[in-house]
């Protein structure tokens, strides 16, 4: 292969960090929604509110990585490829901290958000209350439904959070040598 074949437009991309750095963030990010769904319908663990709102920045990650490995492959200016892994990680940063947030309420440090831990108060009148008792299945956010190694789902969360967002710094370091 000549040095010209080298530095040729599909060979140099093809092997661009940045690229491969958006690939690796989105291919975490549908794994992990992946995992969610396998324990939500297979496994039957149903999702707190918080669990859901975490969920949320894996749904921002998978096309906006895809996004960012296209436009780093093709090479797009560098300030687009930069502006989205900026994303990437501020979107991985806020989850990982939410996770934290969730696995705090789910260790009792702190109180979790008043619509899925704490007293339940309002019940209704009692003639409905067995009626509402049969419809209404509360999922806790401050009780853990699965533990594997001392950490729940949210304590997982913030791991996978913090390896995407240091996936995005290294998508940002490649996409400045570029």
């Amino acid at each position: 292969m000549t040095s010209e074949a080298a530095h040729s437009s599909p060979a140099r991309h093809a092997a661009d960090p940045a690229a491969v750095a958006a690939l690796a963030i989105a291919a975490v990010a549908a794994a992990t929604l992946a995992g969610a769904w396998f324990f939500e319908l297979v496994l039957d663990i149903r999702p707190c509110p918080l669990c859901l709102e975490q969920r949320y920045a894996y749904y921002l990650a998978v096309p906006l990585a895809l996004v960012v490995a296209f436009a780093a492959s093709r090479g797009a200016p560098r300030q687009v490829v930069l502006a989205g892994f900026a994303v990437l990680l501020l979107a991985a940063l806020a989850n990982a901290w939410l996770g934290g947030y969730h696995a705090g309420v789910e260790w009792k440090f702190w109180e979790g958000p008043t619509d899925c831990s704490g007293p339940v108060v309002d019940l209704g009148s009692a003639g409905t209350l067995l009626q509402r008792l049969d419809s209404v299945k509360v999922i806790r956010c401050d009780e853990v439904q699965w533990r594997f190694l001392g950490l729940s789902l949210a304590g997982y969360n913030v791991l996978i959070s913090l390896a995407m967002a240091l996936m995005a710094v290294w998508g940002i370091v490649a996409a400045k040598r570029a």
